[in-house]
């Protein structure tokens, strides 16, 4: 047996005792000792998800790392006791996305703890699928749990960046400083930004950020159009990127990109709040590139871990808060008042 937290319906998870589950030929056990709550686990949690109910209940959790714990017998490449991340995003590995590497991006995608049942809890089985297609990450042996639990959202922001490029000296606007909005402005400023605007109804996730990187311009989200023309001589900002889920971002985006400007929408947003009315003939005459991304590939992923292991992102900053899984209500909750950064669950 062993403790894990099951989503049974809206507003429902319980920890309780299951099975421990048994691996096939293909499959590798894992041992979890982090997994970090996402903003996707709070919508799942309080908006319910499709194929989740109390006859089918399931483990939430898709940020994970941990021991593996056991390998099948078809298992290459992998051996009990390695120390590993797992990317969660499992395509079919046979349409024209998948081919390219693009499993985030298949028709039949599949992720752990959104499909299938994921890491809030004391074992989780990587598939057979997962296994062949490198979702399996080997960590450095400085790399910590508590750091590598972090590589799924870096990865997905790590993605906006190439989908979206910041060159040397851009000014970059994120709206947003949520946990990915931080993020983002973090690996703007790495890539060369040579100033970041980050912009948030909250003042106290401005203060938070500022303390993560004391170089952020903070700005509070009344007038911000305006404070933006301000302060960049009224040309606007060469990158916008919509960190949250508000069309009325995704609307101020078109008004404040400069010339040539450059639009990520990564918030995505509610299904009642499209379409958004975005004035087009902004994006024709300022000559705006306007993209969105979403999700990461395996190669993000490991891209993303050799970003933290090497120390050009110090992911030890971002966590905020750790829960055992048996206080999972209180973590929850904890990440829903935005508490902090990043909150994880421990299995230590």
């Amino acid at each position: 047996m062993m403790i894990a937290a099951q989503m049974h319906g809206i507003r429902d998870v319980r920890v309780a005792e299951v099975p421990k589950p048994a691996i096939k030929a293909g499959e590798i056990l894992l041992k979890v000792k982090r997994a970090g709550i996402c903003g996707t686990d709070l919508r799942m949690i309080a908006n319910g998800f499709a194929g989740i109910g109390p006859e089918s209940p399931r483990t939430l959790g898709h940020e994970i790392a941990g021991v593996i714990d056991e390998v099948g017998s078809e298992v290459q490449g992998y051996a009990a006791g390695d120390r590993v991340a797992v990317a969660p995003n499992i395509g079919c590995g046979i349409c024209d996305e998948c081919v390219k590497g693009d499993y985030h991006l298949c028709p039949d995608y599949r992720a752990l703890g959104v499909q299938l049942d994921g890491g809030f809890a004391e074992y989780a089985v990587v598939p057979e699928q997962a296994v062949r297609f490198g979702n399996v990450a080997k960590l450095p042996d400085h790399v910590t749990f508590d750091q590598a639990a972090l590589a799924e959202p870096l990865s997905c922001v790590y993605n906006g960046l190439l989908v979206c490029p910041v060159s040397l000296g851009d000014d970059v606007l994120v709206i947003g400083a949520g946990t990915i909005g931080i993020m983002y402005a973090q690996m703007a400023k790495r890539a060369g930004a040579g100033r970041v605007f980050l912009a948030n109804r909250s003042a106290g996730r401005l203060e938070l950020a500022k303390r993560i990187d004391e170089s952020f311009i903070a700005l509070a989200a009344d007038g911000l159009k305006e404070r933006i023309l301000e302060l960049t001589g009224g040309r606007g900002v060469d990158v916008c990127v919509t960190a949250n889920p508000s069309p009325e971002a995704q609307q101020l985006a078109v008004e404040v990109a400069a010339m040539n400007g450059r639009i990520n929408f990564f918030g995505g947003l509610p299904k009642n709040a499209v379409p958004v009315g975005i004035d087009t003939n902004r994006i024709h005459y300022k000559q705006i590139l306007a993209t969105g991304s979403t999700k990461a590939n395996n190669h993000h992923f490991r891209k993303t871990l050799q970003f933290i292991a090497s120390g050009l992102i110090d992911a030890d900053k971002l966590v905020s808060n750790r829960f055992p899984i048996s206080e999972f209500g209180q973590a929850v909750e904890a990440a829903s008042r935005s508490v902090g950064i990043k909150t994880l669950i421990t299995f230590d």
